[in-house]
């Protein structure tokens, strides 16, 4: 179900995922990403764009540079259209740049975390069978490690100020370098650094390349539903597509200027790309870039520099900023907008972030496959413990394990249908026909419900559920009650084995800075008032911090593996 727009034509649902751009969802008749940029530069062209480390770009700036960045790819290499670009950088202004002139010369970019081991590397750019690299100097003695094992050819280095003036440059990139010692001794032969690359593009030109809607854009690779790490083949209708369906869910609250949005979230991280790099670029928006939200304390003295008007971040970072003493002494009265995604929204967190901003958190789904929004809360019709409605042109389905499709209300597997979804796992055509039905949806992974009113809950994953005595237990539902005590600042749920009953639950919890010890007794009575005795923790674990990935979620499976 849909309630923006009609639903797209029966000849629509009949072309291949990927392929079709909606005219619905594509009102300037946008061909590719580059062309949402060209617009952009002409009606917001000396607002500014991007902020990070002190450094604003404007989006004129943000054209010329990404033009010249195309330029160099075109005249000064062998590389050619079609060719992957691998851009491993953190939220820095240098990212926008490289993604959009690697675009601008039609390469397919191949986001790849910072953070990645070199074993991590080495699989992702065979995988896709990477030409060129973009690295973050502070990475890059990961990448020296393993790129004789690959078929990159071409290594370009970004230090953090290399677009700050001349002495403040050098003043910054030689303290982070000499003084804070964050850029480890690296090797790369012929490796360029990416301001000489710039200037090398200058003033030459770029020869527009033909692109077509359903040509891949970005490779965004996910453990998908199961297995290893896999690249979603993102096309330029999917983002065209998913940028305007969550643009028409916000049309309400985002104005075309003066929208100040912080970005913690790193743009290589599709939710956060999608957003920033997309949707609110659009609309002429101003995205304060945040490198390392980790260090609350640098997090928070950033914030307060701006009365910022949009917030896009996660559950476990609502939850630890709300748990700042400075965070809470900030001015909010332009905050009007904080967006939740990438992991379940708890109660506890939402009633809380509301308490110390005075906004209420609008919470939406999705997953890399899908561009990556399915549904979102819609403005003033917010429901907190769902993932609201599904966006413009797009079909849902909830289906049980014989594939038919569910009754309203009843849990089943969540699958959708529309011009968001990838064109398919790269190089992986069994993994595709695995998460595809033969009707076009696309299996999530995720357990979920739909309201009589349409309003989407996720229950679970499906490969988290907890089976005890052969009932279904939800780890989302199980943490939610704890976070929700006074003492808990944060938890996780897994199923251990069970001789009696097949699982047990295993309840992991962080305290809050002024709580010295837990009664993990007290802690089981006060769940048994908000759940079935069978979803009660046996067994409660009081830990220091739980294991994270890079943008927040709490990982369930490093808990599992610990427990096995």
């Amino acid at each position: 179900m849909s309630t923006d727009t009609p639903l797209h034509s029966n000849t629509d649902l009949e072309k291949t995922p990927g392929s079709y751009l909606p005219d619905s969802l594509n009102p300037h008749g946008y061909q590719s990403l580059p062309d949402v940029l060209a617009l952009a530069s002409k009606k917001f062209a000396d607002l500014p764009a991007f902020t990070s480390v002190g450094r604003t770009m404007t989006y004129r700036e943000l054209n010329e540079k990404s033009d010249q960045f195309a330029a160099y790819l075109q005249n000064e290499t062998d590389l050619v259209a079609g060719d992957r670009i691998a851009v491993q950088l953190p939220n820095v202004i240098q990212y926008p740049v490289v993604l959009f002139g690697a675009m601008k010369a039609g390469m397919i970019v191949v986001n790849t975390n910072p953070l990645y081991t070199p074993k991590e590397l080495e699989h992702q750019f065979n995988d896709a069978n990477v030409k060129a690299l973009v690295v973050f100097a502070n990475m890059a003695h990961n990448v020296g490690k393993i790129i004789a094992k690959t078929s990159i050819k071409h290594v370009i280095i970004t230090e953090i100020a290399d677009f700050h003036p001349p002495i403040k440059r050098l003043l910054v990139n030689s303290i982070v370098k000499y003084v804070k010692k964050m850029v480890p001794a690296y090797h790369i032969p012929n490796a360029m650094m990416l301001n000489d690359v710039l200037e090398k593009g200058k003033g030459k030109a770029v020869s527009k390349v033909a692109c077509k809607p359903e040509q891949i854009a970005v490779l965004q690779y996910t453990g998908g539903t199961t297995g290893v790490a896999k690249g979603a083949m993102l096309t330029h209708a999917n983002l065209i597509s998913n940028m305007y369906q969550l643009s028409s869910r916000l049309k309400s609250i985002i104005g075309d200027t003066n929208e100040i949005y912080i970005a913690p979230l790193p743009l290589y991280h599709i939710y956060a790309f999608l957003i920033h790099g997309l949707t609110l670029l659009e609309r002429g928006a101003h995205s304060v870039l945040i490198p390392n939200p980790r260090d609350l304390p640098g997090f928070v003295k950033e914030l307060k520099k701006w009365r910022f008007t949009g917030f896009v971040g996660l559950n476990t970072l609502f939850v630890g900023l709300c748990n700042n003493a400075d965070f809470k002494t900030l001015d909010f009265s332009s905050l009007k907008l904080t967006c939740s995604g990438g992991m379940p929204l708890t109660h506890a967190a939402a009633d809380e972030w509301k308490r110390v901003t005075g906004c209420q958190v609008v919470e939406g789904y999705g997953l890399t496959e899908t561009s990556p929004v399915v549904s979102f809360n819609p403005i003033g019709q917010e429901r907190i413990g769902t993932i609201g409605l599904p966006v413009a042109e797009t079909d849902i389905k909830i289906q049980g394990d014989d594939g038919e499709a569910l009754p309203q209300g009843e849990a089943g597997m969540l699958c959708v249908r529309g011009p968001q979804v990838m064109k398919g796992y790269w190089n992986r055509e069994e993994a595709t026909r695995d998460v595809m039905t033969k009707d076009g949806f696309l299996i999530t992974g995720d357990i979920a419900m739909q309201h009589p009113d349409g309003y989407l809950q996720i229950v679970d994953r499906a490969k988290d559920m907890i089976i005890v005595s052969g009932f279904n237990v939800y780890p989302t539902e199980v943490e939610d009650c704890l976070s929700s005590h006074p003492a808990i600042l944060e938890s996780a749920a897994i199923g251990v084995p069970d001789d009696k009953t097949g699982e047990s639950v295993k309840a992991f919890v962080v305290l809050k800075a002024n709580v010295d010890s837990l009664d993990a007794k007290a802690l089981r009575l006060y769940c048994k008032e908000n759940l079935a005795a069978y979803k009660v923790p046996k067994f409660v674990e009081v830990r220091k911090e739980l294991p994270k990935t890079n943008v927040g979620k709490v990982l369930r499976r490093a808990l599992r593996e610990e427990n096995a």
